[in-house]
């Protein structure tokens, strides 16, 4: 075991570094789509090695651009290495400003390699018996090992001493150069003595000494008995001129001329304003986050004047929370309220007991105003939490709830005092609970971000580090973690005040930051006024109004499940010969490719058999226990999810199921839903569709529901403005039995079963991007076969090859693709230089305008059919749920029939394109009957 002194001279091999970090995972990318990951991976390992050794001194030394005096000697000299990756040179410069911005000193030497800066550093410092530490990965360094000089690999947390070096390689560090002489590197492409390899190198070190010690004696190699041993002399001789250019070339250079020397390389204090910029265009949200709350990058110990944290002010956000007030007495709430009604926008933000929005119950309020609101200066903000029902022991005494309720419903009733919060949609719920509606919505920073940039996430927190670069307040810092998690109202005012208050600050700052932007771009802020807003409360409303299953089904259903899932364990037992545990992936590993040999098609990242979905797929077709697994596997999945699960979810107050709609999770713009996820019921099986017959009509009415047909063909043939596309959906022609006419040449009336299905894999494929590859896995032919199907196809529908091509040039000169209304849906993998990421985002583009505009036109047909409901009869229409591209609703029986013809005309009517939009229409008593 190394001893190692405290705070020593640490030299970095960047270079070393660089290459390192760059081969390794993850190969991180930022939403702009420029690689990262090296920069990431560098700083990381720096961070580890300050943490670990905290260095007096440190530099981190690089090579310089150009050629060494090593390519003069040797015009070889590293010919066989690869130039640089473009993904790496462009990481060079950020990586060094990140470095600089960290306070660390960089050296950069022309005409010689960091090699050469790190063996004069080390020299230097040893002649003054300063230990030295050469932090690297580069096993020629070795030879810089002295009583004052040790090595570190960072991977393998390895420190070599010269005891360590002899250990290591079987010879001292000074016999090291000796070493790579003989041998030669290939990676750098030194020649070394042919036939010499790392054992017969060694074996004459060992047996005479240095290279020229060999030279000298060289009479004494054959008596040393190693292989080849009788013949060595004369190679030797025969190539000294190699082994001595070899030996000069492997030689560290320890004279480089330098105007600094170890006490210029003392580390300096972060600049914080800096890094905080670097790491939000890297967007290495983690770092951003602890220095935005007071982090050091670099340990203060190890830098002059290391500011304290509590004193280090960072960024610009302007968020002050000394400022805050807490709302205790009706005096200051009459206060506030006339300040919120006298502003022409105010933020607001419930603090509850329950992320249930069918649950929760206010805890209490938290309001903010911009003061300067006619002043050019930045914004200045005044907050306020308003505490109600905090229960704790001691709580001090906190307005009635009821009554101070009573007392901002006029104002959160009002359409005239006008709102924005942060997802609003939980917050108008909460309301609703104490009968409050909440009206005046005129922003939501959800969304407003949403709108901007649909990728990553849109939670407060990560849009305050985004856009303001500030760290807020989390909930675990004022509640705790785990299983003693405080719900809101037994945590201290004094603590949930200033939680509470930033909330509503930030979502302010947050909204003035993002209208902004969206303004600039009128499509976009069109798109949220029109679609996006309205849509929210259209969603809350659909929430609240839930759906009813039937819960002794579902559990007859289970137990039916059960039964099927014991009976394929036993069929399962019986094919691998023996009990194992179904849901294992090691397990099935093992018996699948060890005992009974299954062919290995895929392997995992770490190189183990893959049990994955689709290599089960494939394996079934041939072999019996895959495809037991992928029955149990999905049966076990629809138990836990739906059957077992939904019964457990209706509500006791209302007997229904409510979902969570989720407005700002994807990319294109469609909507997911959770708590149950009902995008997720499978419709293709018929056990998943006997589970959509659990979602039942009440006595008297009828389960209706409306899907568009072919909505993202009909898309396609409005984009793409292919005439034979148009034509086939204006006359109302079955698309699939018209493509298939087409691509196989026949009549539309002789177009058979298996014809229509091969055309409507390829109609749907294209349009998902599908290669010629993937449609001949689909259809199980040829690639040939399927690449002269997609030829045809193209030679009918010309239109459609010409709207990729245009839409992939589009997509790279803007990073971006839009849908008919305007919506953008950023590429940041476009541009990068990685094949794979490339020709993914490629294909989205292609898709996105599609699937956006199928988003866009049910969110406007939902935005309709609401006024729609709204003008019936109370009670005779209900929007249940909105699945992908479907409505269902709830209509009293005697009015189906005119209900459903009103639904169809507002559906189609959604959006204005080319060819008819069509929603065909279901009734039943259960969902699964109607659609």
């Amino acid at each position: 075991m190394v001893t190692i002194p405290e705070n020593p001279f640490v030299l970095v091999d960047g270079s070393s570094y660089l290459y390192r970090a760059f081969y390794a995972p993850p190969h991180l990318t930022n939403s702009a789509g420029e690689p990262t990951g090296a920069v990431y991976g560098v700083v990381n390992m720096l961070q580890s090695l300050l943490k670990q050794f905290n260095p007096s001194h440190i530099v981190v030394v690089f090579d310089a651009k150009g050629k060494t005096f090593r390519d003069e000697m040797y015009q070889e000299y590293k010919s066989n290495r690869p130039s640089m990756p473009d993904d790496l040179r462009s990481q060079i410069e950020p990586l060094h400003n990140v470095i600089k911005a960290m306070g660390l000193p960089i050296l950069i030497v022309d005409g010689v390699e960091a090699d050469d800066v790190i063996g004069t550093l080390s020299r230097q410092a040893s002649r003054e018996g300063i230990c030295t530490l050469i932090s690297t990965g580069d096993k020629d360094m070795a030879q810089l090992v002295d009583q004052h000089t040790l090595l570190i690999n960072t991977m393998t947390d390895t420190v070599l001493d010269v005891q360590g070096v002899n250990d290591k390689f079987g010879i001292p560090p000074e016999l090291i150069i000796d070493y790579l002489g003989l041998m030669g590197d290939k990676v750098d492409n030194i020649p070394g003595v042919p036939g010499v390899g790392e054992k017969t190198a060694l074996a004459m070190l060992q047996g005479i000494g240095s290279m020229d010690a060999i030279y000298e004696n060289l009479e004494k190699l054959a008596p040393l008995g190693f292989r080849g041993s009788k013949s060595m002399a004369k190679k030797m001789q025969d190539n000294e001129e190699m082994a001595r250019l070899s030996y000069r070339l492997a030689t560290i250079k320890t004279d480089v001329e330098l105007t600094e020397s170890y006490k210029d390389f003392k580390p300096k204090p972060q600049d914080t304003d800096a890094l905080v910029k670097l790491f939000g265009k890297l967007e290495f949200k983690r770092w951003l986050a602890a220095l935005l709350d007071g982090g050091q990058m670099v340990s203060k110990a190890s830098t002059e004047a290391g500011a304290a944290v509590s004193d280090v002010v960072v960024g610009n956000s302007g968020v002050d929370r000394s400022n805050y007030k807490t709302i205790y007495t009706k005096g200051q709430l009459t206060q506030w309220i006339n300040k919120l009604k006298d502003a022409p926008l105010f933020a607001f933000d419930t603090e509850t007991t329950s992320l249930d929005y069918m649950q929760a119950e206010i805890v209490g309020l938290s309001f903010a105003i911009q003061s300067n609101i006619d002043s050019d200066d930045d914004p200045i903000i005044e907050a306020a939490y308003l505490p109600l029902t905090h229960d704790y022991i001691d709580a001090p005494k906190q307005l009635d709830l009821d009554e101070t309720l009573a007392e901002l419903k006029p104002l959160l009733e009002s359409n005239d005092y006008h709102k924005v919060g942060q997802n609003l949609k939980y917050d108008r719920s909460v309301l609703l609970n104490h009968g409050i509606e909440l009206k005046g919505i005129q922003f939501d920073t959800m969304l407003e971000a949403y709108v901007l940039d649909s990728t990553g996430k849109h939670d407060m927190d990560t849009l305050a580090l985004k856009y303001l670069g500030h760290k807020c307040i989390s909930f675990e810092e004022v509640a705790g973690k785990g299983k003693k998690q405080l719900t809101f109202n037994q945590i201290a005012i004094k603590e949930a005040a200033p939680y509470a208050a930033e909330d509503a600050d930030v979502t302010l700052r947050l909204h003035l930051n993002l209208f902004e932007q969206l303004k600039a771009i009128p499509s976009l802020l069109k798109l949220f006024n029109e679609i996006e807003l309205p849509l929210l409360s259209v969603l809350s409303d659909i929430e609240r109004g839930g759906v009813e299953i039937d819960s002794q089904l579902l559990a007859m259903q289970s137990n039916e499940i059960a039964k099927r899932l014991q009976i394929l364990e036993e069929e399962a037992y019986k094919e691998a010969g023996k009990p194992f545990n179904l849901s294992s992936p090691k397990q099935l590993q093992t018996i699948l490719f060890e005992e009974l040999n299954i062919p290995v098609i895929k392997k995992t990242p770490k190189g183990a058999p893959s049990t994955a979905e689709e290599v089960l797929q494939e394996l079934a077709l041939t072999y019996p226990l895959p495809k037991l697994i992928i029955e149990h596997r999905g049966l076990s999945k629809l138990k836990s999810t739906y059957t077992d699960k939904l019964p457990k979810m209706v509500n006791e107050k209302t007997g229904r199921v409510h979902t969570s709609y989720h407005q700002a999770v994807t990319v294109t713009g469609r909507l997911s839903s959770s708590d149950p996820n009902l995008q997720n019921i499978p419709i293709r099986s018929a056990e998943g569709r006997r589970i959509r017959q659990a979602f039942v009509a009440k006595p008297g009415y009828k389960i209706v529901a409306a899907d568009y047909s072919q909505i993202e063909l009909r898309i396609m043939a409005h984009l793409s403005q292919d005439k034979g596309l148009l034509d086939a959906f204006s006359t109302g022609k079955d698309i699939h039995k018209a493509t298939a006419a087409e691509v196989f040449s026949v009549a539309l009336d002789d177009v058979s079963v298996d014809q229509r299905r091969s055309a409507k894999a390829i109609n749907f494929g294209l349009i998902y991007g599908m290669s010629a590859f993937g449609l001949a896995k689909q259809l199980n032919i040829g690639r040939q076969e399927a690449q002269q199907y997609m030829d045809r196809y193209f030679n009918r529908y010309p239109g459609v090859l010409t709207y990729m091509e245009d839409t992939r040039a589009v997509a790279h000169e803007n990073s971006f693709v839009e849908t008919i209304l305007g919506r953008r849906l950023q590429l940041p993998n476009i541009k990068s230089r990685n094949g794979m990421l490339k020709k993914a985002a490629e294909r989205a583009a292609i898709n996105a305008p599609m699937q956006g505009t199928a988003a866009d036109i049910i969110k406007k047909a939902m935005i309709d059919m609401a006024s729609w409901v709204a003008q019936q009869e109370t009670g005779t229409v209900q929007i249940l749920m909105q699945v992908h591209d479907e409505l269902v609703f709830s209509i009293k029986e005697e009015l189906v029939e005119p209900y459903i013809k009103e639904i169809q005309r507002i559906m189609a009517n959604a959006a204005n394109l080319d060819v008819p939009l069509i929603a065909d229409a279901g009734i039943g008593d259960n969902w699964d009957e109607a659609h």
